[in-house]
């Protein structure tokens, strides 16, 4: 209201990705009531959509879809509105995989605009993807879960909500002190504006600290890194974290050396990356599950030189199969394969396993031989710009400053995953040159992702040497 123009307020592509899918899964929700009427018409032409919606439930038809309600100073668009024998069921959408607390509150209020411009609602239920559902058989695709006592508890407070909503619209900008609900149910868009910058050795700044004890300690007067307590309790990491504060050096632990002793042999090292979608597209997949389409592998040669192996699925083909067959291909004669976050890794493999029988031994071979940089990283080295986080994006600049990401057009996984997905469903309508760019900015960011991890080990390998020097 006072900021409309606010570039908070602009939708990033994993933004706009996740409001195109949520919008294909309303589509697809409308299946479970057949042969409703949808009010088609644009969002902002309020009166025409009420219009449109009183003449739609005039003509009595078992559902309606996307429909206009008004009651005073209160607008509502409902997903599903359905017949039933006692009225009607009012049914909020969602994209998720489960039904989760703040859904309830906007339902509760479209529920009392129903009710308040006349439809007689006896029931309301959230409609959500059903992570049991297994492409091809999409008959139990959505779960619809009865909320109806939820929402007449609820009910009884949504007038003064109203009325409180219109009175904070007609308003100034009201003065809001910071706190938990800047982050709850979600982190507010103008956090930036509200929260006065953290310096690097605030407690705040603790690896995932708990903000309970965030708060404990700023009570006790503790906010300072450079300057903890007495007998203050921490973890090993976070101990680490506060030396390499207060000295403004990297810290590097003499274990290190003994962590590193099991690189050893011929090294791969491995990278995947994925599609999400809500709605399943190929056999064995299910809502939202991470599906490899690209992959990056280094594989150690004798002459310390690497080759590099790649593969990135063009086109809306299930990819799996050459996938799955490039990758034991790339780590064919490899002892060890190293990871960023290993789980990730061992999972896309286990994916491609299940989809492509015929290359599972050779799958689940090199997921037992997976070796995870993260935690060698986080159980032994802190460098002051590691910022709190332990992510490959946040270390490979503090370690190795000339190599990162800030001069790649594909910059994290989420801008990836985004890119992928458009390359594989939107790619056949693209130019020539702009999808043959794309496909190079892709594969460019997944490479840099395991030499990165090369890199790394090369970089962690001098660190220990040096630490073993300075023992003797």
């Amino acid at each position: 209201m006072h900021d409309p123009e606010a570039p908070e307020l602009e939708r990033g592509p994993g933004a706009r990705n996740m409001m195109e899918q949520g919008l294909e899964v309303g589509r697809a929700a409308r299946r479970e009531a057949p042969g409703g009427t949808l009010i088609d018409l644009p969002r902002h032409q309020h009166e025409n959509r009420l219009t449109a919606t009183r003449d739609a439930l005039a003509a009595r038809p078992p559902a309606i879809y996307e429909g206009a309600f008004a009651a005073g100073p209160a607008y509502a668009e409902v997903d599903l509105l359905v017949r039933n024998d006692y009225g009607w069921t009012a049914c909020e959408v969602k994209a998720s995989t489960r039904a989760k607390p703040e859904y309830l509150p906007d339902l509760a209020f479209q529920v009392h605009v129903l009710r308040d411009s006349g439809v007689q609602v006896s029931r309301a239920e959230l409609v959500h993807l059903n992570r049991g559902s297994v492409y091809p058989d999409l008959s139990h695709l959505f779960v619809h879960e009865d909320v109806t006592p939820d929402i007449e508890a609820i009910a009884f407070g949504v007038p003064e909500q109203i009325e409180a909503q219109v009175r904070a619209l007609g308003g100034a900008l009201p003065q809001v002190e910071i706190g938990p609900h800047c982050t709850e149910p979600r982190d507010c868009p103008f956090i930036s504006r509200c929260w006065p910058p953290l310096p690097p050795y605030h407690v705040r700044n603790l690896y995932r600290i708990e903000p309970k004890k965030v708060e404990a300690y700023e009570q006790d007067g503790f906010t300072d890194l450079r300057s903890p307590p007495s007998g203050l309790e921490l973890s090993l990491i976070h101990q680490r974290q506060v030396r390499a504060v207060r000295s403004g050096e990297i810290v590097v632990e003499p274990s290190l050396a003994r962590a590193l002793r099991e690189y050893h042999g011929v090294l791969g090292f491995l990278d995947f990356e994925t599609i999400s979608l809500a709605l399943p597209r190929f056999d064995g997949c299910r809502p939202w599950d991470q599906m490899p389409v690209q992959f990056s592998a280094h594989v150690a040669r004798p002459d310390g030189t690497y080759a590099h192996h790649e593969w990135l699925a063009d086109g809306a083909r299930d990819p799996r199969t050459p996938l799955a067959r490039a990758v034991v291909q790339a780590c064919r004669g490899v002892d060890k394969v190293v990871a960023y976050y290993a789980g990730f890794e061992r999972e896309c493999l286990r994916h491609l396993a299940r989809a492509v029988p015929d290359q599972a031994d050779a799958l689940e071979a090199i997921a037992e031989r997976l070796l995870d940089l993260l935690p060698t990283i986080r159980s032994h080295v802190y460098h002051p710009e590691f910022g709190a986080s332990f992510s490959l994006k946040k270390v490979l600049p503090a370690l190795i400053p000339a190599l990162g990401y800030g001069d790649l057009e594909v910059q994290d996984g989420e801008q990836a995953t985004v890119e992928l997905q458009r390359l594989m469903f939107k790619g056949d309508g693209m130019p020539d040159a702009e999808r043959a760019t794309l496909r190079r900015h892709l594969l460019a960011y997944c490479e840099q992702d395991t030499w990165a991890m090369v890199k790394l080990l090369d970089r962690l390998r001098g660190f220990a040497a040096a630490a073993q020097l300075e023992l003797f």
